[in-house]
């Protein structure tokens, strides 16, 4: 069954209720962060090779987003066992949320056209051809043939300040419709936590 987007989506200057949540490779999360801004940013199934190709970006400037005082949470919704899989020694927290608790609750959907959108035809066979070129060097694993969750999710982006207030917040209109870690940090930048100085 299709999860809908509900009529009135999280929008900027809405506020998240404090809570913690469990990540696969560690203890809770808080969110919001009392110190730093949150990136919660939703993806779709553990090995789904879009959502690995932008990981492997976000990995690659995780020093950038930590020094622009900016927590990385990526959620999937997928079992923590089959992430663990997919996820090990990722820099960031990942959450597991195969009952799409934490989707439903951000208004995060599930629609064809995060696969037929033409827009996404481009970053997806680049992505799996990449992807297929990982698995046979043994670099990566491929994902699970059955997908509870489905493989029709979009990907969100919320960046939520100290205070729970979200402050920005992207819903993907295809697979690869996120924001890129330039955005990111730009965002970052406009709403920095008072007190908060650059690294540098």
């Amino acid at each position: 069954m299709l999860m809908r987007r509900p009529a009135r989506p999280l929008r900027p200057g809405s506020t998240v209720t404090g809570r913690r949540i469990d990540t696969v490779s560690g203890g809770p999360v808080g969110v919001p962060d009392p110190d730093r801004l949150v990136h919660l940013q939703f993806r779709r199934f553990a090995g789904c090779p879009v959502c690995h190709q932008h990981l492997r970006s976000v990995v690659r400037r995780h020093a950038e987003i930590e020094a622009a005082g900016v927590r990385e949470v990526v959620v999937f919704h997928s079992p923590a066992e089959e992430l663990l899989r997919h996820t090990a020694g990722l820099p960031f927290a990942v959450v597991a949320d195969p009952g799409k608790r934490l989707y439903a609750e951000f208004g995060v959907e599930s629609a064809p056209r995060a696969l037929l959108s033409p827009r996404a035809w481009g970053p997806v066979v680049g992505a799996v051809l990449r992807g297929v070129w990982e698995v046979l060097r043994g670099r990566e694993r491929l994902p699970a043939t059955r997908q509870p969750g489905g493989r029709l999710g979009l990907p969100a982006d919320f960046l939520i300040g100290t205070d729970g207030r979200i402050l920005a917040a992207k819903y993907g209109e295809h697979v690869s419709d996120q924001w890129p870690v330039d955005e990111l940090l730009r965002l970052a930048s406009s709403h920095r936590p008072a007190g908060h100085l650059p690294a540098g």
